[in-house]
């Protein structure tokens, strides 16, 4: 497996400039989520012409790329997902956004590069290799609910026994690898509150029932559950992003629409926040005479890695860039990440690829108009991804067939 490995890493560095140039084209052709038609089809084309089973779906956007070497055994699975943001990119790089108000703003276009380059350098040892190997191309990752689930339902983790994946990120500069055992990015739900009031002329409110003033008072009591009613312990934050409301200077609003998004880190606390926030709402509602509706929606849950799965990567990733670039990050995000799925069914492990370089200017937060890539990163990423795979590989082989 060594002489595998070391075929791998070398196939690797040949087609970095390759490899760029896949990042560099879908980078100019960014698509929403939904709408990943041309990214799809770009990653097709390359992957079929190097001996991948290629799976697509009605309903969405993802793609299915098998390398079977044998239909009795099982995959490991590297995913990658392919959606950009709504962002009009600042930039005067060749490579730029071409679509007005789209952008990768957040570095979907380099995890589908890396995904495709590590595809290529498994593709030159199939003959090689104990297991098969299964590369998940994601839609929608970006959306409310994320694309994981529908790739999910439709069979993408069947036969899996392990799954790696990544994501850039500005906070650790080119060449170090971020790792977290456990716990490593919060849950990420959304909600939605309607605040019915009755309207009245501005001079005679005590004729109608404000709906914006009813709606100051929940944001303030909502604010509250996580300093006051959440163990400080237990991470949390309810975050309201927008509120709508009212027709003129001198009209008492009769109708206010607030939502906003929960994180937590602590499955207990995130099933109890719900029921917290509508006694809050209830309860001002109820005293100021206004009636309400509160939607609630349970999105990604806490990204939890496998130990034994962040052994491997860390393991990999001091070999490939030294043990001082190889950094424990310690604490979650309040991130979300649908990776997370995933991981409810098989064991994996979610890392980070550092991407800061001052010079090429790449150590902008993601989604932010002016967010990059400092390429140098690329080939680091697909080494420790075919290397963890490898890794996996290697155990599952000395495995005895009768267990």
């Amino acid at each position: 497996m060594d002489r595998v490995r070391e075929r791998v890493l070398e196939r690797i560095d040949e087609i970095r400039d390759r490899v760029v140039a896949v990042r560099r084209d879908i980078h100019k052709h960014p698509e929403l989520s939904g709408e990943e038609e041309r990214t799809k089809s770009l990653v097709k084309g390359i992957l079929e012409i190097e001996g991948y089973s290629i799976k697509e779906f009605t309903d969405h956007h993802g793609l299915v790329a098998d390398l079977v070497v044998d239909p009795e055994a099982p995959f490991v699975a590297i995913r990658a997902d392919m959606d950009a943001l709504p962002i009009e990119e600042e930039s005067d790089k060749p490579y730029r956004s071409q679509v007005k108000g789209v952008m990768h703003a957040c570095g979907h276009d380099a995890h589908t590069a890396i995904a495709v380059g590590t595809a290529i350098a498994f593709a030159s040892v199939r003959e090689e290799l104990p297991i098969n190997l299964r590369f998940i191309f994601q839609p929608s990752e970006e959306s409310n609910d994320g694309g994981s689930e529908e790739l999910i339902e439709d069979g993408a983790l069947d036969g899996v026994l392990a799954i790696f994946g990544l994501h850039v990120y500005p906070y650790l500069k080119t060449g170090e690898i971020g790792y977290k055992y456990g716990v490593m990015m919060a849950s990420a739900d959304t909600f939605e509150i309607e605040i019915f009031g009755k309207s009245a002329h501005g001079a005679r409110p005590h004729e109608g029932v404000d709906a914006i003033l009813v709606a100051s008072m929940c944001v303030n009591s909502l604010n509250h559950i996580i300093s006051r009613r959440i163990d400080p312990l237990h991470p949390a934050v309810i975050s309201l992003g927008t509120i709508e409301g009212g027709s003129a200077p001198n009209i008492i609003c009769d109708r206010v629409r607030l939502t906003g998004t929960v994180r937590s880190v602590n499955e207990e606390v995130r099933n109890r926040i719900p029921e917290m926030m509508e006694d809050s709402i209830r309860g001002i509602t109820h005293s100021m005479g206004a009636q309400y509706n509160f939607h609630y929606n349970f999105g990604n849950p806490e990204l939890i890695n496998d130990d034994r799965m962040v052994d491997i990567v860390v393991k990999v990733a001091r070999e490939i860039v030294g043990e001082e670039r190889v950094i424990d990050l310690k604490e979650p995000v309040m991130g979300g990440e649908d990776f997370s799925r995933y991981l409810q069914i098989v064991p994996g492990a979610f890392f980070r690829l550092g991407i800061c370089n001052p010079e090429k200017g790449t150590c902008v937060p993601q989604h932010h108009p002016q967010f990059d890539v400092d390429e140098d990163a690329l080939p680091i990423g697909m080494k420790i991804l075919a290397s963890a795979a490898l890794e996996v590989m290697n155990e599952q082989s000395r495995i005895p067939p009768s267990e």
